[in-house]
């Protein structure tokens, strides 16, 4: 009886979750695989699943000729200024949906997720035409707004969800202590979200850094590429450096990756606050 569970555990849990994980990882073990592959090596028949001859030329061709470093920093600069905004003023709202109770509030809820539905493609025509006629085509601030104005409906019902948890008590006591609300906000409830921070801090970074559809319609000079669309342009025409491109996509990954590593433990914290908020 024992062993048939132990059997059934392992034919409905144990291999499928088994098999899951290894189609799931495959892509990203070939792109490391095939950064560390010269060119020949790469198009060389057998395939070879580990490299005979490990290189790191490709790292080097991608970081420093095709303009990889700027398009690191862009993307680095439009992410960071991206998440304080959304941080900002997703606190604030979240705050404004948790404490106050006001008439439509729940059809307000329901327009927001409402929001997320829509395709971004449907975007991209009247953003382009308001971004020109304002000079923003090719600057990094066209970015920071749409990727603000895409995340903070999820974000702002998000941080509402931490704030809820936050007990009333404590901002009433630092009011009676002299604190406005907005001081009571920045020193009592502020510093008690921070699995709510994470959690919008990580989501906000990691659309905005693997973003690509907004970023390649707003950007026209290759000094302003984020990296997705410095990436699709190392596809040329009739040549691609294999290489080059999945080492400049393995560099892509480090960042989320470290992120992840780094805010794993809050940000599933973060998420069951926010459920039972």
């Amino acid at each position: 009886m024992f062993g048939s569970q132990k059997l059934d555990r392992l034919l409905t849990f144990k291999l499928p979750l088994t098999l899951m994980i290894l189609f799931t990882m495959f892509p990203f073990y070939w792109t490391i695989n095939t950064a560390f592959k010269s060119e020949g090596d790469i198009l060389n028949r057998p395939l070879e699943y580990v490299p005979s001859n490990p290189t790191i030329e490709n790292f080097v061709v991608a970081w420093n000729n095709v303009g990889f470093a700027t398009y690191f920093k862009n993307s680095f600069f439009i992410a960071a200024c991206t998440v304080v905004v959304v941080l900002l003023l997703s606190t604030l709202a979240g705050y404004a949906l948790s404490r106050y109770k006001f008439k439509g509030k729940r059809s307000f809820l329901l327009m927001l997720l409402a929001t997320q539905f829509i395709p971004r493609a449907m975007l991209i025509i009247p953003l382009f035409i308001v971004f020109k006629n304002l000079g923003l085509i090719s600057n990094p601030l066209s970015l920071i707004i749409t990727y603000t104005t895409v995340e903070l409906p999820f974000t702002a019902i998000l941080m509402s969800g931490f704030i809820a948890n936050v007990p009333r008590e404590l901002e009433e006591a630092a009011m009676i202590d002299g604190c406005n609300r907005l001081q009571s906000i920045r020193h009592v409830v502020f510093p008690l979200l921070l699995p709510g921070v994470v959690a919008v801090s990580v989501f906000t970074f990691i659309y905005v850094w693997n973003e690509f559809l907004l970023a390649l319609m707003l950007t026209n000079q290759q000094s302003n590429f984020t990296l997705p669309v410095g990436l699709s342009y190392m596809m040329g025409e009739f040549n691609i450096n294999y290489g080059a491109l999945a080492a400049g996509s393995v560099i892509a990954l480090i960042p989320a990756i470290l992120l992840f590593a780094y805010a794993q433990k809050h940000l599933v914290n973060g998420l069951g606050g926010a459920v039972k908020g």
